[in-house]
């Protein structure tokens, strides 16, 4: 549907459509990296306030990273919980500030600020738990480097909108996506799809009325021209 353009201009229209509807976006305050890590694995599998109301409990019952890698596992599960997974998530976070101690002699990731954008994916990416997503995050939003968090909301709109092939997977996606925005505009294209796809472009019934990209929309175009198709079969 799309073949007079190429998908970095394609994306690059879609970016400045999402800007003139929504505008610049602003996140919250950025957190310090190991903060931004543990309220990242928190946030997997839930949503932002059961995210938030974890990592703040988490936070009031212990003090320091340090007390919660040293505390027995059941506190650390019960403070959690309210993120859900918290038998999963407890160990799994004990586990990375475990390990990051081993090899840094400190609960510190201020070191990755002084890495390229890749050598701290790959950094990050060595511990169970964390994917592509997560080293992302991380990344962008409290290290400010470039990189292009995929969640479920910006891999279902991109594939709507023919930002990437139908079957490729949320994985995938991260290097395809971060290959089609230009560095610079990762942080506002990010928010601004998260935003539609949550907003507008939902899984079940997407508000295609409203969206400011129906007429560059693969989903929408094929929705309306077998609607029209239906409509034309019972007239």
């Amino acid at each position: 549907m799309h073949t007079s353009t190429s998908l970095p201009e394609r994306a690059l229209v879609i970016h400045q459509k999402l800007i003139d509807h929504y505008g610049y976006p602003q996140w919250r305050t950025p957190l310090a990296p190991l903060d931004e890590l543990v309220s990242t694995i928190l946030s997997q599998n839930t949503n932002d306030n059961n995210r938030d109301r974890a990592f703040n409990a988490l936070k009031r019952r212990y003090p320091t990273w340090e007390a919660v890698r040293d505390a027995k596992l059941q506190g650390v599960v019960e403070a959690i919980r309210p993120a859900g997974l918290a038998n999963q998530k407890g160990p799994r976070i004990q586990n990375i500030l475990q390990e990051i101690t081993h090899q840094r002699g400190t609960l510190d990731l201020d070191f990755l600020r002084e890495l390229s954008a890749e050598e701290g994916r790959k950094w990050l990416l060595q511990f169970k738990g964390v994917g592509p997503k997560t080293a992302a995050i991380v990344l962008q939003f409290s290290l400010g480097k470039p990189a292009f968090p995929v969640d479920t909301h910006i891999h279902r709109v991109s594939g709507r909108i023919g930002l990437r092939p139908p079957n490729m997977n949320a994985e995938q996606a991260h290097e395809h996506l971060a290959g089609l925005f230009s560095p610079e505009s990762y942080y506002a294209a990010h928010l601004n799809l998260i935003r539609l796809g949550r907003e507008i472009c939902q899984a079940r019934k997407p508000l295609c009325e409203s969206c400011p990209l129906t007429e560059m929309c693969d989903y929408y175009q094929a929705n309306k021209t077998n609607s029209r198709k239906n409509f034309s079969t019972v007239s």
